[in-house]
C-alpha cells in the first residue's frame, strides 16, 4: 500500500472536521473522494500532505509513519498536490513556476536539472508552447494544467488532485481527464477530490465518500453510486443524486 489512513480525526475547537476515517490506497491506482460541500474532503487532504497534523490517528506513506510531518517533508518524500484554487507565481514564467516544483520535490534538483524536468512536465500536460509566458497571463484551464505540471515536476509517487476539473468547460474536462489517465499510465498513483460526478465515477478505480467528516461508503464506483447512504448524503442537491444514480 502506498497510503494508509488509520482512524484519523481532526478537530478545530468544537468542530469535528474528520471522525475516525480509515482507508488504504494501492500503488498505481486512482482513488476518488466525493462528498457534499463541507464534508471534510480538503481537510483530509491537508492532514495527509502535512498542512496540519490530525488530532488523532495515523498516516502511513510508503510504509513509514508520517503523521504530523510538515508539507515540505512530504514533498521530499514523494507526495505532491495540485490545489483547487490555483495560485501561480504570476510574475514568473510558466517554465519557472514548474521549476519550483522540481527544486522542492522528491529529488531536490538544481536549477539546470530543474529546467529540463520542467520542460518534460510541461510537455506531459500540453503546456510547453506557453513555457515563456508569464504565469499570470494563463486562463483558468491553463492554470490548472500549470498546477498539474508543477506537481509532476516534483517526481511524486502519489499526487493529490483537489478539484482540478472545477471551472472547466466540457471539452477542457475531457482533455484534463486524458491527462490524468496518461499520468497514471506513466506510473503515478492518484488520489483526487472531484464534484464532477460523471468524470470521477468514470476515471476512478475505487471511490470513498465522506459526509460530516465520517467515511460512509467505500467501493467500486457503481457500488458506491447505488449505496443508500451516499444517495441520502446528496439529497440536498437532486442533480448530484441523479448523476450518481446515472452511473
Amino acid at each position: 500500500m502506498i497510503l494508509q489512513v488509520k482512524n484519523v480525526s481532526k478537530q478545530f475547537g468544537g468542530l469535528q472536521a474528520l471522525n475516525d476515517v480509515s482507508f488504504e490506497l494501492s500503488e498505481g491506482r486512482i482513488l476518488g473522494l466525493i462528498g457534499p460541500n463541507g464534508a471534510g474532503k480538503t481537510t483530509l487532504f491537508n492532514t495527509i500532505n502535512g498542512v496540519f497534523a490530525p488530532t488523532q490517528g495515523q498516516i502511513v506513506f510508503r510504509g513509514e509513519d508520517v503523521t504530523g510531518q510538515p508539507a515540505y517533508n512530504m514533498a521530499r518524500r514523494g507526495l505532491a498536490r495540485a490545489h483547487q484554487v490555483v495560485r501561480p507565481l504570476s510574475d514568473l514564467t510558466v517554465h519557472e513556476n514548474v521549476m519550483v516544483g522540481a527544486c522542492f520535490g522528491r529529488e531536490g534538483l538544481g536549477l539546470r536539472q530543474a529546467a529540463r524536468r520542467a520542460e518534460e512536465a510541461l510537455s506531459r500536460v500540453g503546456l510547453i508552447e506557453r513555457a515563456e509566458q508569464p504565469a499570470g497571463s494563463l486562463n483558468v484551464a491553463q492554470k490548472k494544467r500549470l498546477e498539474m505540471a508543477r506537481a509532476l515536476a516534483a517526481q511524486p509517487y502519489l499526487i493529490l488532485l483537489d478539484e482540478v476539473l472545477a471551472g472547466l468547460n466540457p471539452s477542457e474536462i475531457t482533455a484534463m481527464m486524458a491527462t490524468i489517465r496518461a499520468i497514471r499510465e506513466q506510473g503515478a498513483t492518484i488520489f483526487m477530490i472531484e464534484h464532477v460526478m460523471q468524470a470521477i465515477m468514470s476515471i476512478s478505480d475505487h471511490i470513498i465518500v465522506l459526509d460530516y467528516g465520517s467515511l460512509i461508503a467505500s467501493g467500486p464506483p457503481q457500488e458506491v453510486a447505488n449505496n443508500q447512504k451516499v444517495i441520502e448524503a446528496y439529497l440536498g442537491d437532486p442533480r448530484l443524486t441523479e448523476r450518481l444514480m446515472a452511473e
